[in-house]
């Protein structure tokens, strides 16, 4: 009953935008129908899928070596050098955009015409979101290679240089979690609005997002032009179900003692260097941004950030504990085979991979009403928007935190008279607290992270920083805007050593 009810609960929450999108787009008018036969449309929907493709391959090529030097490579500050890596991918990728910005514009620390005209091009789009994302592949590759069984390296370096052992046994092993790294990014390029946006790149989610956030406000229109992306969708949704499930946890074994160094000598070097660089990039933008904030007066910054850091912080750990109390039951119930809970994990990763176009249009169609007022004029719709999306990160996260265990523990409190509820508080919650803490952390900071959900329906009065910094990159003083994209990473900083020092910490 515990699971159906967070299920349930769970359907709350993603359901009704979803069956709203399919409302709208049924009850369109004829004259809006006609906006899909401009060819034009269809071009801008291909760039953006090319796009979206190319910073894939990029983020992949350049993350999966990454995780697996960061997995099987001994070298000094190995982890300050993943943390500055990881860095980026906790934030909006608009706001190591406008570092980059900083840096290859025209008037930027390293800036000429030619990396100018490079910057603001496809492919200056293609190159910001791949730093930006390439992490989330480079930190899956990771986990995954660290959670195999050392048995299979042992035998591999039998016949094999490292390299070979590496990248032909061991990422293939991988392969689910790495995979969904691929996903992932894939549908976060996709869904991106500001770096576009900033770039001065035309693609499809910014033409949707014109029709409700800019001058040609449109709402029938902008449904209209959700219908494209619901192949999009539905193919990103197959490829997480048909490639991926919730395999990738069978590959996480966190909890076993890790394997002697792979590379070394040689190998090492190249680890290492590898891994500088990749740190030196993600650590550029933000030299471009101390550079642009220098000598602005904090008070001054304060003064045009408002309420916003409360908001989005506010917002985000609301959405979190939300998020983490569905979570238990359901994955607890998705480690153990329950099939209420994989219909919940289904749903809710149809919230998380659906472009955030038609998640936004979808939550505003559905909580814009005079009965649900008290929800969309509130903070309460961005706590709605952050679950719905990211609800299902806490759910996988619980769920390999709890594969990881044999439900022995479990099994002895049955036996001992210990009902459900009592199992699940008592027992479960206890021994896996690290891995709850951090689904809790994680959707935090992939709340804090959101941009192109939340700037199409914050609340008056309400908007989170990562929308503040946005709106005020067009019209306000650029020395603010630079100082509060440096504040934003502070506290995501914040969170991700939290996190880092979560990670090795051990229960005695």
């Amino acid at each position: 009953m515990v699971v159906a009810g967070a299920a349930a609960a769970a359907a709350v929450f993603v359901l009704p935008p979803l069956v709203q999108v399919a409302v709208r787009l049924v009850a369109a008018d004829a004259a809006s129908l006609g906006l899909l036969e401009h060819d034009r449309l269809w071009a801008l929907l291909g760039r953006s899928v090319a796009i979206a493709g190319a910073v894939t391959l990029l983020a992949s090529f350049a993350g999966i070596p990454l995780g697996l030097f960061f997995a099987r490579a001994r070298f000094p500050l190995k982890w300050p050098l993943f943390a500055v890596h990881l860095l980026p991918m906790l934030l909006p990728p608009f706001l190591p955009a406008l570092g980059w910005f900083h840096l290859l514009g025209r008037s930027g620390l390293l800036g000429s015409a030619a990396t100018s005209a490079f910057l603001f091009s496809v492919w200056g789009l293609a190159f910001v979101l791949a730093a930006a994302l390439t992490p989330i592949v480079t930190t899956l590759t990771m986990l995954g290679v660290r959670g195999l069984d050392p048995s299979l390296e042992e035998a591999g370096r039998l016949a094999a240089r490292p390299l070979a052992v590496g990248l032909r046994l061991l990422v293939p092993a991988a392969w689910p979690a790495i995979a969904l790294g691929a996903v992932l990014v894939f549908t976060l390029a996709f869904s991106e609005v500001g770096v576009p946006m900033l770039l001065r790149v035309v693609v499809y989610p910014s033409a949707v997002f014109a029709r409700l956030g800019g001058l040609s406000f449109a709402p029938s229109e902008a449904a209209v032009l959700l219908l494209p992306l619901l192949p999009v969708a539905a193919g990103l949704f197959a490829a997480e179900r048909w490639l991926i499930g919730t395999r990738p946890f069978e590959v996480m074994g966190l909890r076993r003692e890790p394997a002697l160094p792979l590379f070394s000598g040689r190998g090492a070097l190249l680890a290492c260097a590898s891994c500088v660089g990749a740190a030196v990039v993600s650590a550029l933008p933000f030299a471009g941004l101390l550079r642009q904030a220098a000598g602005v007066q904090a008070g001054e910054v304060l003064a045009w950030a408002g309420s916003s850091p409360l908001n989005g912080l506010l917002a985000g750990a609301t959405a979190a504990t939300i998020a983490l109390v569905l979570a238990l039951p359901l994955g607890h119930g998705l480690a153990r085979g329950s099939r209420p809970a994989r219909l919940a994990d289904g749903v809710l990763a149809a919230g998380f991979f659906v472009p955030s176009a038609v998640l936004g249009v979808g939550l505003i169609a559905a909580w814009n009403r005079p009965w649900s007022v008290w929800l969309y004029g509130s903070m309460l719709i961005l706590v709605a928007g952050f679950v719905t999306r990211y609800a299902v990160i806490a759910v996988r996260t619980v769920a390999a935190a709890v594969r990881q265990t044999a439900p022995s523990l479990e099994d002895a409190a049955s036996v001992s008279g210990a009902g459900y509820v009592r199992r699940l508080l008592l027992v479960v919650a206890p021994v896996h607290v690290r891995g709850l803490a951090a689904a809790w952390l994680l959707v935090l900071a992939f709340s804090l992270r959101d941009l192109e959900t939340a700037v199409m329906y914050y609340p008056p009065g309400g908007e989170p920083l990562t929308v503040r910094i946005f709106t005020l990159e067009a019209n306000g003083p650029p020395k603010v805007v630079a100082a509060l994209a440096l504040a934003h990473a502070g506290v995501t900083t914040l969170l991700l050593a939290g996190a880092l020092l979560l990670a090795r910490w051990r229960r005695p």
